[in-house]
């Protein structure tokens, strides 16, 4: 998958437990703690989880485009190029020997060294520094998350980061995208990837020998070369989270969700996208879950009237759920 959208941290966690034999939530953040999964801002702006040992060249990748984009609000927050590497060079010496703060203390730490970090200086400062490749995301302290260093982190992993050239990193973009995503189209990678077309070019160009194209209705679309084949009357039934690649990792969703239906996962279109119910490939409801002191109760809402098999396979999934959380689930 390359990269999945991590916003929402449980959610995320369940996206990779959905796709992972017998991952749990404890053997996810045993991940995160041994730092083979890292939590940070890769592309678009946006937080997601990747393997560490990518993290460092999808940043070379997409940073100069990223500072660029936001240069004018870090100008009207009044953060210059000498206040961002004022903060990181506290934060070099504050979490250095493998050291670890939650959002508010490393904050707290800035703003005694002199610092301001009220408004939205502070997110922009943590986002600059994860961004040009000092912080990361690193193991949650109850429920609050931290930050550690990266290069600290790839060293715990006990893993090299990987440094790619910049058409060799479109490339894998390319190949991963469509190994994970596809089929999918070239203005599906553009959008999620945030590449201009003439990159996703080059990236296609590099990966071509890897992928093969599919033909429907005039659009081409590729996918893996070793790619299972679509298949017909798969009912299996799915409740995937908020956020899921399934649906947020495309430009075109017309074929998982029907139309009328957009609103119903993204209310307000304003890029929130709901936990989804899943049957034969198609959205056809949301859902959501209410942790308790000794289970968790999964409610469902349909967008059309679901057939009693259809209950049944929910009711599975979300026994599927609790497994994965170490607590049982029902479905109400």
């Amino acid at each position: 998958m390359l990269a999945m959208q991590a916003q929402d941290f449980a959610a995320a966690k369940w996206a990779i437990g959905l796709r992972t034999r017998g991952a749990t939530n404890a053997t996810f953040d045993a991940a995160i703690e041994a730092g083979s999964i890292v939590r940070s801002w890769p592309m678009r702006g946006t937080l997601h989880l990747t393997a560490i040992e990518d993290l460092p060249w999808m940043l070379a990748l997409t940073t100069r485009r990223m500072l660029s984009s936001t240069a004018g609000r870090l100008k009207r927050l009044d953060l210059d190029t000498k206040d961002l590497e004022r903060t990181r060079t506290v934060a070099l010496m504050t979490l250095t020997g493998g050291k670890r703060l939650a959002r508010n203390e490393l904050l707290k730490t800035f703003e005694r060294h002199g610092i301001a970090t009220t408004g939205q200086r502070g997110p922009h400062v943590l986002w600059y520094l994860a961004q040009t490749g000092t912080l990361c995301f690193g193991p949650h302290a109850g429920k609050e998350p931290t930050f550690v260093l990266l290069d600290e982190q790839l060293a715990r992993a006990k893993v090299r980061a990987r440094h790619l050239e910049q058409d060799e990193a479109l490339g894998e973009i390319a190949r991963r995208y469509f190994r994970g995503h596809g089929p999918a189209s070239m203005q599906d990678l553009t959008v999620w990837a945030k590449l201009s077309l003439g990159e996703a070019r080059i990236g296609l160009a590099v990966a071509r020998s890897e992928l093969t194209a599919l033909d429907v209705e005039g659009v081409t679309y590729w996918m893996a070369k070793d790619a299972a084949p679509p298949t017909s009357g798969d009912d299996r039934v799915h409740l995937l989270p908020a956020f899921d690649e399934y649906a947020l990792g495309y430009r075109d969703r017309s074929a998982v969700l029907q139309a009328e239906h957009k609103t119903r996962i993204v209310p307000g279109g304003n890029g929130m996208f709901l936990p989804m119910v899943v049957v034969g490939g198609q959205i056809v409801g949301t859902w959501r879950r209410t942790v308790k002191r000794r289970e968790i109760i999964v409610e469902a809402t349909a967008f059309t009237r679901w057939t009693s098999k259809v209950v049944a396979g929910i009711a599975g999934a979300a026994t599927t759920y609790g497994q994965f959380n170490d607590c049982p689930a029902r479905l109400v």
